[in-house]
């Protein structure tokens, strides 16, 4: 399978900060900032009422604390002016003080004061040998930045504090919003110079975290690879660095921006856990380390590599925002945290609503590739329509000159041999089947063999006079420059205005080569990897204001851009190329500890294309794999027997009685395919615990053990759930129905036998 691609509302802070950006010159474009998070409570189906976010100072003891969720975090201003952090971890009682910060004595000459101190936002300066959260080189030469606080101010759920340099008009405006219902915090830092002369940014993050100090911590982060996305890794946590990064221009497959460390003991359900997300999508970098003192740090933003920002007098630059969290219930908690905050926060949604819950998507690339015709498209829809599919997308080859994956690109203009009438009687067609239509592009990239590289060949993005590395036979355009941002912007609009589309797979199938930018000054060409995803997100930003019922998918290959950034403006993520329904189970086992089930896609394919690992699947099996996540169909239905489209049939009848359990609901992962296991289970519980429903998957029987029983979390224990079996059988004496504590205590066994079985089960209040 090829790299395939990938508001109605956006976030309404979301879109005033990325519409400000655009209007910007160059050098103050602005990152997306910490929303002014609204309590989730109000969403619908939300259980409860979450308590506001309280932030408070204590003009006393200099120092602030942020409560909400279960969470409390407390940081001062200490006797040098810095800003120390004090505590993060459980909520507090009201009354609970914090002894004001007192910054770290000098415990030799070796180990200097400024190091040891945990500083929440550290220029590189004085005697710093940690990572700075900022380093700055200023038009004299001079390096050193020490930066001490000069006010604050707190309105609604937002911190802002601002830092001077000791000596220089350089400053840094920290801003801190915490969500009332998770106590998951966002933090980012705004840059400016209000000096004479121009500086230059060597290195920016969002935030430092600090942890509480000690050596029993193990570090969990995702890497991978194309078609091996979402790998959880764990790790002990050593004195030194370890580095989780992207140079590649995007957030890319080989590591993700996610982090969680748990203190001792943690499993799914219990034990100290902190974890957090950066919101960016292009070059990131995530730096933990363990000082001398057995103190942990951890700090993201910008990648410093082959990075510099210059910042003439009155100009500024944002970070990108460090969102973070903790949990006293294990990684399990930690995760859904996670999953309620994106909901709630992250990816788009009306006002006072969960964002929409994923239709069932048919993609037709499987069946075509590059060979679209209206007679072939209309065929296909018509079959899709009749297993209840409620969206068509048709994939790579309806524009320009596109055969094949050497020629096309760039040139957005529907194919006329393909399509002699356009496109409205195919989305017509689909229309009366009684499905939306989408349409797959791939905007940021164009062919050598295309009418626009043939016309503007410096639009790529290169070093003059250096070979230009093509892979899939494909540049990448420079979204930084103006030109060429109006120009996709322009072929998008068009085709969203002139066509009834109501989804755009938005595909990105390489990496940068030759990061150079000639039409730009000397000193400002390491500004790219800045300017280019603020100039992406805007054109998402402006397309989802101009065309609002239009949807959104992120794809890169597979999951080569997945992140909080880009989750703000796309309600959907494609996973991975890889389709294969067992090693699925692995990468979205993965997947979930950072990111929620409602925006994962996750498509049912045909055995004989999904054989990397030459095996084959049953029907049943390849859905209930997809069901975990938004279910869509990629299979060739062309080849597909009576008996195929009678089990999927079924199958999406079946998941749309339990797509919001799954999509909005709390995950809790039963049992894990980490490791080589043979076993995979999870289980999805409704936001008002009326429903639950449960998917357990067997690779291959062993010596006539039976399955391990599932103990069932998250249900309510006095209320009684009857089960409905969607696919598979339980034991023999398995009741009808029984308590949520039965379940909860007693278990279900469920019978898997042979290779490759699975089952799904639904628990239903009476």
């Amino acid at each position: 399978m090829r790299p395939s691609s990938s508001l109605s509302q956006i976030s309404r802070a979301t879109a005033k900060v990325i519409a400000r950006a655009s209007l910007l010159p160059l050098l103050c474009l602005l990152a997306p900032q910490p929303p002014l998070l609204a309590s989730p409570a109000a969403l619908a189906g939300a259980p409860g009422a979450a308590a506001p976010t309280t932030i408070t100072y204590d003009n006393a003891t200099r120092t602030f604390r942020l409560d909400g969720g279960g969470v409390t975090y407390i940081f001062g201003i200490n006797e040098r002016n810095e800003l120390q952090s004090l505590y993060w971890g459980h909520r507090l009682a009201p009354a609970d003080r914090i002894p004001a910060a007192h910054f770290a004595k000098e415990h030799a000459s070796f180990d200097a004061s400024n190091t040891t101190t945990p500083q929440e936002f550290a220029g590189w300066g004085a005697e710093l040998y940690v990572e700075p959260a900022l380093k700055i080189t200023f038009a004299d030469g001079n390096r050193d930045l020490v930066l001490h606080y000069i006010s604050h101010t707190i309105a609604a759920n937002t911190l802002t504090i601002v830092l001077r340099d000791i000596s220089r008009d350089l400053f840094v405006t920290l801003r801190y919003s915490m969500d009332s219902d998770t106590g998951i915090l966002g933090r980012s830092a705004t840059i400016e110079n209000r000096t004479q002369a121009g500086l230059t940014i060597e290195q920016a993050a969002a935030a430092s975290w600090n942890l509480p100090r000690g050596t029993d911590y193990t570090m969990h982060y995702l890497s991978g690879r194309w078609a091996g996305e979402s790998a959880l890794h764990s790790q002990l946590i050593q004195p030194g660095k370890t580095v989780i990064e992207s140079r590649r221009g995007s957030t890319g497959h080989q590591n993700n921006p996610w982090f969680a460390i748990n203190r001792g003991p943690a499993t799914e359900q219990s034990g100290d856990v902190w974890f957090g997300a950066l919101a960016w999508s292009g070059s990131w970098s995530i730096t933990l380390e363990q000082d001398q003192l057995q103190q942990i740090r951890v700090t993201g933003g910008f990648n410093p590599f082959d990075f510099s920002y210059p910042l003439s007098p009155g100009q500024k630059l944002e970070t990108p925002v460090f969102y973070a969290g903790y949990s006293s219930e294990g990684m399990g908690e930690a995760s859904r945290l996670l999953h309620r905050f994106e909901l709630a926060q992250i990816i788009p949604h009306a006002p006072n609503q969960l964002p929409r819950p994923r239709p069932v998507l048919y993609n037709s690339w499987e069946a075509t590739e590059f060979n679209v015709d209206e007679a072939g498209q209309t065929a296909l829809a018509e079959k899709a329509a009749s297993l209840g599919v409620e969206r068509f997308v048709m994939d790579d080859g309806w524009f320009g000159q596109r055969k094949d994956d050497h020629a096309g690109l760039g040139d957005w203009y529907v194919n006329p041999q393909k399509f002699p009438n356009g496109l409205a009687p195919l989305i017509k067609k689909v229309h009366s089947l009684g499905m939306d239509f989408g349409l797959w592009f791939e905007p940021e990239m164009v062919n050598p063999d295309s009418d626009l590289y043939r016309k503007h060949p410096d639009w790529v993005i290169h070093f003059e006079g250096r070979p230009e590395t093509q892979a899939r036979n494909q540049l990448v355009l420079n979204l930084a420059m103006p030109e060429v941002r109006a120009y996709v912007f322009g072929f998008l609009d068009k085709t969203l205005t002139d066509y009834d589309i109501a989804f755009v797979k938005w595909d990105y199938n390489r990496n940068w080569s030759e990061p150079g930018w000639s039409a730009t000054k000397l000193e400002d060409q390491k500004t790219l990897p800045v300017a280019y995803i603020h100039n992406l997100y805007s054109i998402l930003a402006e397309l989802r204001a101009k065309h609002p019922k239009v949807e959104f998918e992120s794809c890169s290959g597979g999951g080569g851009r997945i992140d909080l950034g880009i989750l703000g403006l796309t309600e959907e993520v494609w996973t991975s190329d890889n389709t294969d329904p067992f090693d699925r189970l692995l990468i979205q086992d993965g997947f979930t500890h950072a990111y929620t089930p409602g925006v994962m896609m996750a498509w049912v394919t045909d055995s004989s294309t999904t054989g990397r690992n030459h095996r084959n699947f049953s029907t049943a099996y390849r859905f209930l794999s997809s069901m975990q996540g938004g279910l869509g169909i990629g299979s060739n239905l062309n080849k597909w027997t009576p008996d195929d489209f009678a089990t999927a049939k079924h199958m999406v009848a079946e998941y749309k009685t339990i797509r919001e359990t799954v999509q909005h609901g709390s995950l809790y992962r039963l049992i894990s395919p980490q490791g080589g296991s043979e076993y995979s289970a999870t289980q999805s519980v409704s936001r008002d615990r009326k429903q639950s429903v449960a998917f357990a998957f067997l690779h291959s029987s062993q010596m006539g053990y039976p399955a391990p029983r599932l103990y069932l979390q998250g249900l309510d224990p006095n209320a009684v759930y009857r089960t409905h079996i969607i696919h598979g059988s339980l034991s023999k004496d398995t009741p009808e129905s029984a308590s949520g504590a039965f379940w909860m205590s007693h278990g279900i066994d469920i019978d898997l036998q042979g290779d490759y079985d699975a089952a799904g089960i639904v628990f239903q209040q009476q």
